[in-house]
Formats: structure tokens, C-alpha cells, sequence
């Protein structure tokens, strides 16, 4: 199916209720700090208000986002991020001991081999540490090659939590050209996170070096669009069902 007729068909997903997700726990796993706020903010505030266990494993270190800036070099900027992660967790009733940053560099996240294996082997060890019944990643056909390898992480990690569901949620994948290929027709659900809005849009603004001019010199430097966060905190987020 192309993106110009999966896209919509996310839009007309049957809104459910949490549970029809899960109903012990979950871990979402994120590419980059900044994307569990865009895509699983509500889910994750959502799961903490009915006081599940919820755990957040970021899989790269987000160095990649201002490559060029002198005044916040990669150490630097991966400090600044992983703090403002912590805040942004916070403000969906995450716990800091509860986000785990596994550090793999920022635009080269491996899909395979020995350190994709080892992220494997964490993100399922999280799961079972909680006795989760889902796990959450970016949607593979995101236009970012870290989201499709955060996803073949978490397939690569499907074998060592059996029984576990896994979905997908879209971050760019709002902007893939009309014509790309995307697989079958979506199934899954949408959540409706009205009541956890205001909590999400303080998250993403807790990212303030992506969107924010917080660090102005790097004029190359990665910025979230208005456009992009009014379309990512609307009423409700959407979870495509993977198979096994």
C-alpha cells in the first residue's frame, strides 16, 4: 500500500481504550530523546495515571541533532539531552530510574549484529523486569534510518519476550512522499489522550534544543516544526499492531 492511502486509514483506526493494549505494563522504545514525547507522550501518561509500570529505553545518544554547534560538542549535547529527557519523563509521571539511555550513536543505530543484539537482549530484560505485556518502537517506515533500526531492534528482541504485543507508533512518517511503499493496510488503534495534552505539550517543550533556538550556533541544526508538534499533540495518537 502507498503512504497517500495507509496515512489516512491511521486517522480511522478504532479508538480504544488502554487496556485494549495492554493491561500489565509496557516499554516504549525510543530512537532518539524527544520521540517518546512526540509519539507515546499520552500512551505513557496514560499507563502512569492507572499506575501500570511503564519504562522508557532511548536507544541513541541524539548527538546528531547539531552536529556543528562548538558550544554544546557531543558530550556535551548528550548530557543536555538526556536532561531534558528526565524533565519531559517527569511531566508524564515517568520516574528517572524508569528511562534507561543505551547511548548508540545518533544516524548509525546498527540494525543487526552484535550492539543491535545487545539493545535486543536490554529492551527485553526491561520488559521482563516489569512483566510487560507490550512494547512500543517507532514505526520502520519512518524516514529515519534510527527508527527503522529501533524497530528491527525491538524485532530482533521479539523472540526473547514471547507472548509480548509490540506496536508502532509514527513519528515522520507524516511527511514519506505519496508513492512510498508501506505494507498491508494498518491494523490497530487510536488513544484517545485528551486528558493528558496539556502533559504531553509541556514534555516536547521540555526538548528545548529541538524546539528552541537554545542552541543558536549551529544554523544546520534540527528544529521540530510548529506544523509537526500541533499534528503530533492532537486528541489522539496512533498504534499500528505488528504481527509476530
Amino acid at each position: 500500500m502507498r503512504a497517500d492511502a495507509f496515512l489516512p486509514l491511521l486517522d480511522r483506526l478504532p479508538v480504544a481504550d488502554l487496556a485494549a493494549m495492554t493491561t500489565r505494563g509496557f516499554v516504549v522504545v525510543a530512537p532518539h530523546p524527544d520521540d517518546e514525547s512526540l509519539g507515546c507522550g499520552g500512551l505513557i501518561a496514560e499507563g502512569r495515571a492507572r499506575g501500570l509500570p511503564v519504562r522508557l529505553v532511548v536507544i541513541s545518544d541524539g548527538c546528531g541533532s547539531h552536529p556543528n554547534s562548538r558550544l554544546y560538542p557531543p558530550a556535551r549535547l548528550r548530557t543536555l539531552r538526556e536532561a531534558e529527557t528526565l524533565r519531559a519523563a517527569a511531566e508524564l509521571g515517568l520516574a528517572s530510574e524508569h528511562v534507561a539511555f543505551l547511548r548508540l550513536p545518533d544516524a548509525h543505530v546498527p540494525s543487526r549484529n552484535e550492539p543491535a543484539e545487545a539493545a535486543a537482549r536490554t529492551v527485553a530484560a526491561t520488559a521482563r523486569g516489569i512483566g510487560a505485556d507490550a512494547v512500543f518502537v517507532t514505526w520502520r517506515h519512518d524516514p529515519h534510518c534510527d527508527h527503522a533500526a529501533a524497530a528491527d531492534i525491538v524485532g530482533l528482541a521479539r523472540p526473547l519476550m514471547p507472548g509480548l504485543r509490540a506496536f508502532a507508533y509514527p513519528v515522520w512518517g507524516w511527511t514519506l512522499p505519496p508513492g512510498r511503499e508501506v505494507g498491508p493496510a494498518p491494523a490497530g488503534f487510536r488513544l484517545d489522550v485528551e486528558a493528558h495534552r496539556a502533559a504531553k505539550r509541556r514534555a516536547v517543550a521540555a526538548h528545548a534544543s529541538q524546539t528552541t533556538g537554545l542552541i543558536a550556533d549551529d544554523p544546520e541544526g534540527f528544529r521540530l516544526s510548529h506544523d509537526m508538534i500541533e499534528h503530533l499533540c492532537g486528541r489522539y495518537e496512533r498504534f499500528v499492531e505488528l504481527p509476530e
